[in-house]
């Protein structure tokens, strides 16, 4: 393929292809084969990024009526969990049009507000558009004017799918097919964010109006201790606050509610939306300021600069019996910088917790919108 890099940092990292691109090439290589009866080695697929790509053919058998193709999936210097994975295309002659359905290690939607409607293979949309332009160009090539069956499969695709988010979105039995650019991009975010607006979407077809978010394992925990009604509809969104409130904007959330522990939710209280520790730091640097607008004593806010954790941060305060008012200025930071990422157009509350300090926080909005979240 046409060599592609990105660069993390100091690091140049080798870009690779998608399970759609690898299903793409593989109907291809089959379609090929069975109106030619030649085995195929490679095929050149145009990705919808503009990028074409010589793909390698792994296995290639045919039989009376249709030929089995397959691609080892690539996925460069991305640590992704398909990489190596075996994806296979059979495709059979028929009478006209083009039909494509997934079959062993390819899942099922069974959750409306997917790609693709509830009971058909988790072959998004892109990678439906990819495979249906490699066979028609392959007809176009050698005059065909019939159609093709298209059966998309993943050998080791069940087991794969344990490793990611799909039984937690309702797809079940095996991986999606994905992509919408034919390219994986190491270290990508995008992936990430693309599965929090999957998450929301299917909140929004069940008829919620508040968007409920956790930012990692502890506000899952802290939500099935306190409020375990809410556990199967939240959206896990990690470190991608900001994103995630944009996504509940743009899918039309009235409210939108997030949990999260003391650690992680510090920074909002300087407008770091994205909470991961190589994007932004900045935790004590907010407490020092909060704790300044709050008139606690220089030499104590200077102590808090040598803290290792927030925890540890607030453990200090708690000592100088300062930690409550710094708190309630933090909340309403945080509180102020919520409502300005969602522009007004949803109300965005938070409910911070420490397990270690045993406080839980909540921001102006944050009952009113839990209270309408618990009837929904």
């Amino acid at each position: 393929m046409e060599e592609l890099y990105v660069y993390s940092g100091t690091k140049k990292l080798r870009c690779r292809y998608t399970t759609g691109t690898c299903a793409a090439a593989a109907a291809k290589a089959a379609a090929i084969a069975l109106l030619t009866h030649d085995r195929v080695n490679r095929v050149e697929i145009l990705t919808p990024k503009g990028h074409m790509l010589y793909i390698e053919i792994g296995r290639c058998i045919t039989d009376n009526e249709s030929v089995l193709c397959s691609v080892i999936k690539d996925s460069g210097d991305d640590p992704d969990v398909t990489n190596g994975a075996e994806v296979c295309a059979e495709v059979t002659l028929i009478s006209e049009g083009i039909e494509i359905d997934g079959g062993q290690g390819v899942g099922r939607v069974t959750k409306a507000g997917l790609d693709q409607p509830v009971g058909a293979a988790a072959i998004n949309s892109v990678p439906r558009k990819m495979i249906t332009q490699a066979v028609k160009d392959i007809a176009e090539l050698y005059e065909y004017h019939g159609g093709f069956r298209i059966v998309i499969s993943v050998p080791q695709g069940e087991e794969i799918a344990k490793k990611t988010f799909n039984p937690r979105i309702g797809i079940v039995g095996g991986i999606s097919i994905i992509g919408t650019t034919g390219i994986v991009e190491p270290m990508s975010s995008s992936a990430l964010i693309e599965t929090i607006r999957t998450e929301a979407n299917i909140r929004k077809a069940e008829g919620r109006e508040v968007l409920v978010l956790t930012v990692g394992n502890y506000s899952e925990r802290f939500i099935s201790e306190h409020k375990p009604e809410l556990s199967e509809r939240c959206v896990m969104c990690s470190n991608f606050i900001g994103d995630a409130i944009d996504i509940g904007v743009s899918l039309g959330f009235s409210e939108i509610l997030i949990y999260g522990h003391i650690g992680k939710m510090v920074k909002l209280g300087s407008g770091i939306m994205n909470t991961h520790s190589s994007f932004a730091d900045g935790r004590m640097e907010t407490l020092i300021t909060c704790g300044a607008l709050a008139g606690v004593e220089g030499s104590v806010l200077r102590s808090l600069g040598d803290c290792a954790t927030t925890d540890a941060a607030l453990e200090i305060l708690a000592e100088k019996g300062c930690s409550e008012k710094v708190l309630d200025v933090l909340t309403g930071r945080i509180h102020g910088y919520l409502q300005a990422r969602a522009k007004d157009q949803a109300r965005v509350g938070a409910v911070i917790f420490s397990y270690k300090n045993d406080f839980v926080l909540r921001t102006e909005f944050a009952d009113e919108i839990l209270r309408k979240a618990l009837v929904e």
